[in-house]
């Protein structure tokens, strides 16, 4: 029993934990200027349909795609011209709220310099390009690059390479350009050779975390509760059937067992009383 409630708990806890759809965002920069197009689309294979774009502002309410912010297209949600006020933090849910994907952080800058950065965490041992863009200039300039508020090198064209990121990479990143101005601060993650799912571990800024670090949909909280306190009540009274048999056999005496005293005692009291009766 207690190894079907086990096994019951591990499943639902991995179909609730695992996530298969993932955010997609167009264009891929972490980072857009005022006035920009972004689009997000929900990308999952074993179910296109059914899914919906919601954000979490850094000013504002947590709300799905509607007329107010963006135009819902199926599971995609265009933000025809995005201001400051759209950054936060977006992913996908289900139409039922039991699936959520991994969030991403998208920044609208109202300055004249962005830094163009992965917006899902980049695969360990990958090369990262990361380029600073001014609004105004039709060529690429040189920039600045720093990481952590420390100064790395200058970049004679804008761009930047990492090669064979690592987790050391991981950090806010940022460009300065000369005459121009200084990017926002982005967050560079680096996940693991072994993830299969894009997107799927995401690392969270200390300087400017998301609002939700971690959903779990309500339908998965109930059942892994009831699951858990299924688990923990039967295991409790195992332990107390077992308590109770050691105290049972603790009470008879060794001595008694090997001689058979206690179980011939009484017949012998029953066989003196019908000869006394008897003379």
């Amino acid at each position: 029993m207690e190894e079907d409630l086990l096994l019951l708990f591990l499943i639902s806890l991995l179909s609730c934990t695992t996530n298969q759809v993932r955010l997609t965002v167009s264009p891929s920069s972490s980072q857009v200027f005022r006035r920009e197009s972004v689009s997000l689309s929900c990308e999952d294979e074993d179910r296109p349909d059914g899914w919906t774009v919601k954000r979490n502002p850094t000013k504002g309410e947590v709300s799905q795609c509607n007329s107010t912010w963006g135009r819902s297209d199926g599971s995609s949600c265009t933000i025809q011209y995005a201001y400051p006020m759209d950054s936060g933090s977006y992913w996908c849910e289900s139409s039922d709220g039991s699936t959520i994907s991994s969030m991403i952080n998208l920044t609208v800058s109202g300055g004249s310099v962005i830094l163009q950065s992965p917006v899902l965490p980049v695969m360990e041992g990958d090369d990262v390009t990361l380029t600073c863009r001014t609004e105004t200039a039709t060529s690429n300039l040189p920039a600045d690059f720093y990481k952590d508020g420390s100064f790395i090198r200058t970049e004679p064209a804008g761009h930047m390479t990492i090669h064979h990121v690592s987790r050391s990479d991981e950090g806010q990143y940022k460009c300065i350009m000369s005459g121009h101005g200084e990017s926002p601060s982005s967050w560079i993650s680096v996940t693991g050779t072994t993830s299969t799912t894009p997107g799927s571990t995401t690392s969270t800024p200390p300087s400017d975390p998301p609002v939700f670090l971690f959903m779990v949909p309500p339908v998965c909280v109930v059942v892994l509760l009831v699951l858990l306190v299924l688990l923990v009540r039967r295991c409790v009274h195992r332990k107390h059937e077992d308590t109770y048999s050691v105290v049972v056999y603790s009470s008879v005496r060794s001595e008694d067992i090997s001689s058979g005293q206690s179980a011939y005692r009484p017949i012998r009291k029953r066989r003196n009383q019908k000869s006394s009766t008897a003379q």
